[in-house]
Order: C-alpha cells, then sequence, then structure tokens
C-alpha cells in the first residue's frame, strides 16, 4: 500500500490516459452538441417545427440508448481500447456524414447513426477509470475526463457560430467530425490496460491496484438478465433515468432558449451558453474531488458518493425560480450552477459504478444504466416539444419553459432518495 504522500514519486502515467479520456469527451460532446447550436439557422433551411425537432432529437437519444446497451456488454468483452476505437471511428463518420443530408429526414437518421455510435464513449472511459486509478482516485479522474462535456460544450459555441458563418455548415460537420480520426493516433499508441503497459513503474502499478484487496475475489461477469436483477446496477441505472434528460435538455435546448425569450440573434447566445458549459466544468472536477475528500476524511467510498450527490441535487434546486427572474444574467446564473451540479453529480454517479461493481462487469452496467439514461431523454423531447409549442401558439412560451424548468429542478431529489433506498444495506466499501 502507498500513501498520499507518495504519489508523487510513484509516476503519473495514469494522468496520461485520464487526458485521453478528457479530450475523447470533448470530441463527443462538440460532435452532439453542433445541431443544437446550428437550430436556429437548420429549421428555418428545412422548416422545422420544435415537434420536428424533438423528433430529430428523439432519433439521437434512442439510437444513444441502443448505443450504450451494445457498447457496455462489447467493451467488458473486447476491453476498452478496441471498444474506444470502434466506438468513436463509427461515431466520427456519422458526424461527418450531417454535411451530405438534404431533409429533415436525413438529419434524423445521421443522428440516429451518431448516437449508436457515441454510445461506446462513457463504458469505455469508466472501465479504463476503474482499471487504472485506485478508488481514493477514481472520483476525481472520472471529473476530469467528464469535464470534457463541459469543455466540448463550452468550445462549440465559441466556434461552430463562427466556421457556419465562414465555410457554411456542411462544412462545419466536416471539420468537426473529423477531430476523432486525430484522437485515434495517441490512443492506439498509448493505451493498455496498466499489466500490460511497459511505461508503467511497478510502484505505479501497485498504487493503482492498492486497494483491490477490499473487493475480495473477482467473480466471473454476471449475464445481463442477473446485472438487472441486482440492487446495485440499479442504483447507477435509476440516478440516470431520472437526470440524463435534464442534461440533454441543457444540451439541445438552451441556445434556442436564450434566442427567443431574450431575443437574441443566432450569433448572441453563443456567449451565454459558453458561460453555462464553462461553469459545468468546475461542477465535473469539483464534484470528483469533493468525494475524494471525503474519502480521505474517513467516510466509505459509497457514503462519500452518496454525500455528494446529496449536494449536488440540492445545488440543481434553485432552477425552480429562473422562472422569477426577469434579467439574463441572473438566468445565467441559476442556470450556470444548475448545469455545474448535474456535472458534479454526473461524476459521482459513474464513479459508484465501480465502487459496488466488480470491474469486469463495470462497463455493461454503466451501458444498462446508460440505455436507461437515453431512453428517459428519448420520451423527454416530445414533452418538451409538446409544451413548447403549445405555449409557442398561446404566444406565451416562457411560461413552457418555466414549466420544463421545474420539472428538471425537482428531478435529482427524487433520484437520490432512491440511490439511498436501494443502498442502505450495501456492505460497506
Amino acid at each position: 500500500m502507498y500513501s498520499s504522500d507518495a504519489t508523487d514519486k510513484i509516476g503519473n502515467y495514469r494522468w496520461v490516459i485520464c487526458a485521453l479520456l478528457f479530450f475523447a469527451t470533448t470530441i463527443n460532446y462538440v460532435d452532439r452538441q453542433i445541431i443544437g447550436l446550428l437550430k436556429p439557422l437548420l429549421e428555418k433551411e428545412f422548416n422545422w417545427s420544435e415537434t420536428h425537432y424533438s423528433y430529430i432529437v428523439s432519433a439521437f437519444a434512442a439510437s444513444y440508448a441502443i448505443g450504450y446497451f451494445i457498447f457496455g456488454n462489447l467493451i467488458d468483452k473486447v476491453g476498452s481500447k478496441i471498444g474506444y476505437t470502434i466506438s468513436i471511428v463509427f461515431w466520427s463518420i456519422a458526424a461527418m456524414a450531417h454535411a451530405f443530408v438534404k431533409s429533415t429526414m436525413g438529419f434524423g437518421i445521421t443522428r440516429a447513426f451518431l448516437g449508436l455510435g457515441e454510445g461506446g464513449n462513457f463504458p469505455a472511459a469508466v472501465k479504463a477509470v476503474a482499471e487504472w486509478f485506485p478508488k481514493k482516485e477514481r472520483a476525481l479522474a472520472t471529473g476530469i475526463f467528464n469535464s470534457g462535456t463541459s469543455i466540448g460544450a463550452v468550445a462549440a459555441p465559441l466556434i461552430v457560430y463562427w466556421m457556419a458563418g465562414s465555410f457554411g455548415w456542411r462544412a462545419t460537420f466536416i471539420i468537426t467530425g473529423a477531430l476523432g480520426f486525430i484522437w485515434l493516433l495517441p490512443w492506439l499508441w498509448f493505451y493498455e490496460i496498466p499489466s500490460r503497459q511497459t511505461r508503467v513503474s511497478r510502484a505505479e502499478l501497485a498504487y493503482i491496484h492498492g486497494d483491490d484487496d477490499n473487493d475480495g475475489p473477482t467473480p466471473e461477469k454476471l449475464p445481463i438478465r442477473k446485472l438487472l436483477g441486482a440492487k446495485d446496477a440499479w442504483v447507477f441505472i435509476t440516478g440516470k433515468f431520472l437526470t440524463d434528460p435534464v442534461w440533454w435538455f441543457f444540451l439541445f435546448w438552451l441556445p434556442s432558449y436564450f434566442s427567443s425569450n431574450f431575443n437574441l440573434d443566432l450569433k448572441t447566445p453563443g456567449l451565454q451558453v459558453a458561460i453555462v458549459y464553462a461553469a459545468t466544468t468546475f461542477g465535473s472536477i469539483g464534484g470528483g474531488y469533493w468525494s475524494s475528500w471525503l474519502i480521505k476524511r474517513g467516510l466509505t467510498p459509497v457514503m462519500a458518493r452518496k454525500y455528494a450527490l446529496l449536494t449536488f441535487a440540492l445545488l440543481v434546486t434553485p432552477i425552480l425560480f429562473v422562472r422569477l427572474a426577469t434579467d439574463i444574467s441572473t438566468v445565467v446564473a441559476i442556470i450556470s450552477l444548475a448545469a455545474a451540479a448535474h456535472q458534479g453529480w454526473s461524476a459521482n454517479l459513474f464513479t459508484i459504478v465501480s465502487d459496488i461493481v466488480p470491474k469486469n462487469s463495470v462497463s455493461s452496467v454503466v451501458g444498462i444504466g446508460g440505455m436507461m439514461g437515453s431512453a428517459g431523454s428519448t420520451l423527454f423531447p416530445f414533452l418538451v416539444g409538446f409544451i413548447l409549442d403549445h405555449y409557442k401558439l398561446t404566444g406565451n412560451l416562457g411560461t413552457g419553459y418555466n414549466l420544463i424548468f421545474i420539472i428538471c429542478g425537482s428531478a435529482y431529489l427524487i433520484a437520490w432518495l432512491f440511490i439511498h433506498l436501494l443502498t442502505r444495506k450495501l456492505r460497506p466499501s
């Protein structure tokens, strides 16, 4: 066993792996967010209603759910290196294919293929963290790579509008889609599991596996039907199903929200959206640090994750009152807090899987949970589209958004209550 004081002497190759996961996640979110940023432009060119747009978003969400399930199971069989490679090649090709569609149906099809490929990102990344980090560092590592969702969301508004204005929206899809192929080069060169990675020192290898003795003998990988019957798996599944739809709402509707509620043009919302997602970077890394700090203070990993999850569930609730704000600065501040809290929540939700599930089933459970989260995200856009179209007809679109924010602000506390009930009798980890 190695003390925390010795960690600077044992090597840091595991953080190289974390950096690779961070950049892949950043690319993942750049590719998926572009359509939300270009929505005001594309809906004019293709004559989309809010309901049409909800169909396109749901096509992505439905296939993303399938992709999560397929890749979750595949990655536990073939490993993170091969599984991640297949995933990013698939989604990068799909992202570039958006440039060649000429109809609303075409966008639905390409979004579906993009979702299928992108479903492999988090199962592979969470499994890689479980392989490369001891429990006391997993939440921080997860928070760092998960902050790629924030960085991607920050970078996209700042560059997409400029690229679309300079080169056209079709070229924008091609350029951003090609980023995945660039990432593949260092991934294939640097990544391998710790026991087969010659660049890792013996000291760092021992440190990585320093708390594996708490896990007991490694059981055989459970089949899907048994995982679905395991209470441990439903901790993650429930959390994803109830809260993923909120994040997807932030991702796909915020540019349109700022544009329609504050009479901003196509290019101006980029600043507000960038501020929101800049805040989420701090939420993601801070969320990982918070539960890691609680572990150092003596809490078990599971208890530390639960306290952290409750903290961030409470920090989301101010979004319930966004309807009372009358100026855009206050609205941006409230939504920024909620989005940052979501990322802190997400970092700990992903990490708790590796705390309570055997390593050889982590990717499968993440896949199942991600599929259920995407299922919720598939259904939620239909509700969002219906509400917004209804209130748009009445000339009171702001009321529609306020109703949606009430739903968003309540979801996390409900999810935490379920997680608490499911983990009350879990053995200490």
